[in-house]
């Protein structure tokens, strides 16, 4: 019996109508909170407005390719070979690629399935027609992404993504500064072995000017041994360096990419410990965060992490597919058409009981994500920390270098003073002895100091973010539906 004013078409449509009314009222009282993009919250962290060490950081050279203001060509050959074959770098490049795949394939979400099929059949036994009959058939599957499960999915692939391409540049700043420091550091080696064969040198004099006052009958045999023991200890220290210096340039033969061998060979060559640029204006502390890849890939993380709240809980909520599906069969010779049948339909599943597995997963991924801002407050942390000590280093080591190029004059003044009285007799052997061992320790005490002050400088331009151009990782959008 027909309503008044009901006809028979909107009796057909009725129901469905029905089911799409009931569908949106359900998607806008739910998809408010499910579908918005995740975000990360403002800095938790209290952030000071300057730096406590108060000083200072070059700011006239790139902070992107900072090692060539050393002024080592060797250093920047060597940085340049490990930004392009380090393996680690071409591991986490390999991530990055497996990253952009998830974002393509998260991506796929959005749209339908589509599969074809194609069949034959022919009967056996006693039958009267055995013609073989041909079918073909198509189906289609969607998902309508009514709670954010499939957005919630995307964002989540883009901030890893994100993440990815943050962590491959902050591998890329770390190898950087890590190869320069590792020049540095040959290069205080190799000056090292200098002053100890210098040194060398001096103590086998020496041994031999105590050997001569001993014959002439002007001092015991103790200076002698006394001799052959500095001479000794000194000898005894260039084996050790070499073993320092062939360590180091074989770490630097695996940061590049290659056996051991041809670096050590490069690094004999002795040249004086890089010089860092003097210091100029230090941005404030709140500037430092955008130029810190390793804080942005925390912060990618969070994000990624929130996203995934809204995945786990979009499970809590209907899910609507719609799906379809057309066949052909042949009803005779060369007819595979003549039979044509097909299905449209959509389906409506709600979770209802699975003994608190997806509420599980849903507390789950809210912990994810407190672990994930935890991570990005310690990078923040992390990073000011890098700053304050960087800082605080490179003015240590500047004021060390006052005070030892002073002290080195006066042991070297002393050491000939001692020296040229020794030889005349106006002294013994042991004041020589502690004269030559105070101008050896201030030597290698004014190298340690330079070598400190490259080094520094390479740790706060690392700190602020030199080592990288700031480029933002760009999302693929053409392979999207591949």
């Amino acid at each position: 019996m027909d309503l008044p004013g009901e006809s028979a078409d909107s009796r057909r449509i009725g129901p469905l109508a029905g089911l799409g009314l009931l569908l949106a009222s359900v998607a806008l009282a739910g998809c408010a909170g499910l579908t918005a993009p995740a975000s990360v919250p403002e800095h938790e962290v209290p952030l000071p407005a300057t730096w406590s060490a108060e000083g200072q950081a070059a700011t006239t050279y790139d902070l992107a390719t900072y090692w060539q203001a050393l002024g080592d060509p060797l250093l920047g050959e060597l940085v340049d070979l490990a930004l392009a074959n380090n393996l680690d770098i071409e591991q986490a490049a390999s991530r990055l690629v497996q990253a952009r795949e998830s974002l393509v394939q998260a991506r796929a979400g959005y749209f339908p399935s589509l599969n074809a099929g194609a069949g034959a059949n022919r009967p056996v036994g006693d039958v009267i027609d055995p013609e073989t009959v041909f079918s073909l058939s198509a189906d289609a599957n969607w998902e309508i992404d009514l709670f954010g499960r499939i957005g919630n999915a995307v964002d989540a692939a883009e901030f890893d993504y994100a993440s990815a391409g943050y962590s491959l540049a902050d591998l890329r700043r770390i190898i950087a500064g890590t190869v320069a420091t590792q020049v540095i550091t040959a290069r205080a080696t190799e000056q090292q072995l200098a002053i100890a064969r210098d040194t060398l040198a001096n103590q086998e004099e020496n041994l031999q000017i105590a050997r001569w006052r001993n014959q002439a009958g002007l001092v015991s045999s103790l200076d002698v041994e006394q001799a052959r023991t500095a001479r000794a200890q000194v000898a005894a220290t260039i084996p050790l360096l070499d073993s320092q210096l062939a360590a180091t340039a074989n770490g630097i033969s695996t940061l590049i990419g290659e056996p051991p061998g041809r670096v050590l060979a490069l690094l004999r060559e002795t040249r004086p410990v890089p010089r860092p640029p003097e210091l100029a204006g230090l941005d404030a502390p709140a500037d430092l965060l955008r130029r810190r890849p390793d804080v942005r890939s925390a912060e990618a993380g969070l994000a990624a992490a929130t996203a995934r709240i809204g995945v786990a809980r979009a499970q809590l909520y209907p899910a609507l597919r719609l799906v379809g599906s057309i066949g052909t069969g042949d009803a005779g010779p060369l007819s595979l058409f003549d039979v044509v049948t097909g299905t449209v339909g959509a389906a409506l599943s709600q979770l209802i009981f699975d003994g608190g597995r997806t509420q599980s997963q849903v507390r789950a991924a809210e912990a994810l994500a407190e672990g994930s801002l935890a991570a990005w407050r310690q990078a923040i942390l992390g990073a000011l920390e890098d700053v304050e000590s960087a800082i605080a280093s490179r003015r240590a080591a500047d004021e060390r270098l006052v005070e030892l190029a002073e002290a080195l004059d006066a042991a070297n003044n002393a050491a000939i003073l001692a020296r040229s009285q020794y030889q005349a007799g106006l002294t013994d052997f042991q004041t020589l002895l502690q004269a030559e061992s105070q101008l050896l320790s201030a030597r290698n005490s004014l190298l340690s100091a330079e070598a400190d002050r490259a080094t520094s400088f390479v740790r706060l331009t690392q700190a602020l973010g030199g080592g990288w151009n700031g480029d933002v990782p760009q999302y693929d959008d053409d392979r999207t539906a591949s």
